[in-house]
């Protein structure tokens, strides 16, 4: 770059300055005012020197519509706005930028339902040339047009109004927390389910159906936890194509099912309050503004219902594929970059937002108390949580508390390290992975865990008895300083379900073979009805925060239908990673249910013996007595007190053989056994107990 002379420098600015451009009071980097190279040091520092209160994206106050977009960097800012998404060109004006970063107009009347979007100019454009619009990262609704670039348009909305009947969030001690984690779509999208309108928020909450709310109520959860609703991107590249340099090898549905490629933090998923039963390419979605009301009735009907609402929500990174987003507006502001000025993709996602920003910590924050003030959502679960600074960590749970005291906050403690313990001591909760390994394993082939007779990795009898009181720091290898730190699972979205994880474990089902009758596949043999049940009541059993995953309650198959239109080399076989497939791999078959009634029915009963008695909640570390088997390291039992009960819990893990137990002294009923679970006395017990292998059994002291 040349040097400008003084005079040349002061015709620049007179210039500026007549045209209504106001200067920032930084010195930004690569501008024609910046007489020196910036070291890439001093140029992070100057990006986080901006901050500002104002309030941002879009509102009306006193008559007049306002529109700001925080873009440091830019150096000139268009609003357009449309009558109709789909209208090629609009109005446009240009914004004015404040000595903070922040670009603003102000537009007369309240333009409540208008279509919008900013047009950026950085250094490196040719003011006037055709650009893409950016969604404003403040967007309250969105409508997008349905192709893997995802156009949008933001909708201006108008907030408060919404009759929520004396609605309150739900608040509940973590440790009391029952969660089921499910997919929005996936609970009534079968035609099982009986939904009038499949797929939906709305079907989610009918009455007098199969699935959905009903179905969930009648297993007794008090809590849901919803795969991403947020706006989200729903369509990868054309697959076997090269766009943008990449080149889909590896989803030959072209979609993006789950959720986790978040496009709108402000904005609930528009496509879920459709009424087409079938994603449709090439159109505008979500041009009513009506998911805000649909998602708030579901909430509204799941807290009615005693159930608290939770967000699996997405921080760490953006769609990879879509322009128009935040990419546009102030890439160096907003991502991790590389040296050589390529994203950052730890999060394997291609994209690693830079979450120690001042201004993107102050969305976060923002976005999270949005969802809780104007949808009353009662908790948060954080996709790869270990991607966010701590800083961010902190002031998030600090500020969402001063609201809701029990809000929720879990994550997965892991993407970029792994620190349950750095998230425990911040007063968050986590996933916690070391249960689930030890308890079923870390893979069904060489990896199988304590219900198969097995350790896996540096599984012992001393770590299962850990994860019995919570995984808690003060045990060797523990992980967290509360017990209701520990979300303990054996089932997630990710990965195998724990009923084929089961299947392919016991070797009777060999994953490569085809699979053509799932109606037959999914029903479970007795030993692996045995191993289902041997390890739900170990988890229901364990303290902490118990997580189940949709379909674990009756051991879903995931098998990938033959018939299905996509070029997919695994139809017909199980499937470990269906985050693609908005089908009948995911959807759940509640005529599966009923096939496993049994386990069913299993599952009813811990889940009302959990709600029941509080000592498997709440009892204290040294309430907490083991005692182990001779000669069989897979058996052991203990007994715990709290308040006026006392149980004896006996667990014979052996495949093998079966394990006699003797019972501390006392009258005894059992209330769970191998065949059935519940809070009533099946049989009494004195002295002496039997267990088969790979069984267990509650006994409650009269």
């Amino acid at each position: 770059m040349k040097r400008l002379t003084t005079f040349a420098f002061l015709i620049v600015i007179i210039a500026t300055i007549s045209k209504g451009t106001i200067l920032p009071r930084h010195t930004l980097p690569d501008t024609p005012f910046e007489l020196r190279k910036q070291t890439v040091e001093e140029k992070s520092k100057e990006l986080d020197s901006y901050y500002s209160a104002k309030r941002l994206g879009s509102f009306v106050e006193n008559g007049q519509t306002f529109f700001r977009l925080f873009a440091p960097q830019a150096i000139k800012v268009t609003l357009c706005t449309f009558t109709q998404p789909e209208d090629a060109s609009g109005k446009e004006y240009q914004m004015t930028k404040d000595s903070d970063g922040v670009w603003e107009i102000a537009l007369w009347g309240e333009m409540y339902g208008l279509y919008y979007g900013f047009k950026v100019y950085h250094h490196d454009d040719s003011i006037g040339t055709d650009k893409v619009i950016c969604l404003d990262p403040y967007a309250k609704a969105v409508t997008t047009f349905n192709t893997y670039f995802n156009p949008r348009r933001a909708i201006v909305v108008k907030e408060g109004n919404y009759d929520w009947q004396g609605d309150k969030w739900i608040q509940r001690d973590w440790r009391d927390l029952i969660i089921y984690e499910m997919h929005l779509r996936d609970m009534t999208a079968h035609p099982s389910a009986k939904a009038k309108l499949p797929g939906t928020y709305q079907g989610l909450i009918e009455k007098n159906i199969k699935g959905g709310l009903p179905y969930i109520t009648s297993l007794g959860v008090n809590t849901v936890e919803i795969l991403p609703s947020m706006e989200f991107a729903n369509i990868e590249l054309p697959y076997k194509d090269s766009i943008l340099g990449r080149f889909n090898t590896w989803n030959p549905y072209e979609r993006n099912h789950w959720g986790y490629m978040t496009a709108a933090f402000f904005a609930p998923e528009a496509n879920y309050a459709e009424k087409e039963k079938k994603l449709k390419l090439n159109v505008w979605e979500g041009k009513t503004g009506e998911a805000i009301k649909a998602f708030k009735d579901m909430v509204k009907a799941f807290h009615k219902e005693g159930i608290g609402v939770i967000m699996d929500v997405v921080y760490n990174h953006l769609s990879e594929y879509e322009q128009g987003n935040l990419k546009e507006i102030d890439k160096e502001y907003y991502f991790r970059l590389n040296p050589d000025g390529s994203f950052k993709a730890e999060s394997g996602c291609g994209n690693d937002l830079k979450t120690e920003r001042p201004m993107l910590r102050r969305l976060i924050k923002e976005s999270i108390l949005y969802w809780m003030t104007e949808y009353h959502v009662d908790g948060f679960r954080f996709d790869l949580g270990k991607l966010l600074d701590w800083t961010t960590i902190e002031e998030i749970i600090k500020e969402a508390q001063k609201i809701n005291p029990h809000v929720v906050f879990v994550c997965e403690p892991w993407g970029g390290g792994y620190d349950p313990a750095g998230f425990s001591v911040r007063g968050w909760g986590s996933w916690n992975d070391q249960i689930r390994n030890g308890v079923k394993g870390e893979n069904p082939h060489d990896g199988l865990g304590w219900i198969f007779g097995k350790w896996q990795g540096n599984n012992s009898p001393q770590r299962i008895e850990s994860y019995v009181n919570g995984t808690l720091d003060r045990d060797k290898l523990g992980l967290f300083k509360k017990k209701e730190h520990s979300v303990n699972y054996l089932e997630s979205h990710d990965g195998l379900t724990l009923g084929d994880f089961i299947r392919i474990g016991t070797k009777e089902v060999d994953p490569m073979n085809t699979i053509a009758n799932v109606d037959e596949a999914v029903k479970l043999t007795p030993k692996q009805l045995k191993l289902n049940k041997l390890g739900a009541l170990f988890l229901f059993t364990a303290q902490g925060i118990t997580m189940i995953h949709s379909g674990q309650e009756f051991a879903r198959t995931k098998v990938i239908p033959i018939n299905i239109d996509a070029p997919d080399t695994m139809k017909g076989r199980i499937d470990r990673d269906t985050y693609d497939k908005d089908n009948e791999t995911n959807y759940i078959n509640f005529k599966h249910a009923t096939i496993n009634k049994e386990l069913l029915d299993y599952y009813k009963g811990l889940i009302k013996f959990r709600s029941t008695f509080e000592a498997f909640r709440r009892a204290a570390y040294d309430s907490v007595k083991f005692f182990n088997a001779d000669g069989n390291d897979f058996a052991f039992g203990y007994t715990l007190s709290h308040k006026k009960d006392t149980f004896t819990v006996l667990f014979n893990a052996n495949p093998e053989k079966e394990q006699s137990f003797t019972l501390p002294p006392g009258n005894w009923d059992v209330i769970i056994n191998g065949e059935k679970a519940g809070i009533k006395a099946l049989e009494k017990a004195v002295n002496t107990v039997i267990l088969p292998a790979s069984s267990g059994i509650v006994l409650k002291r009269r």
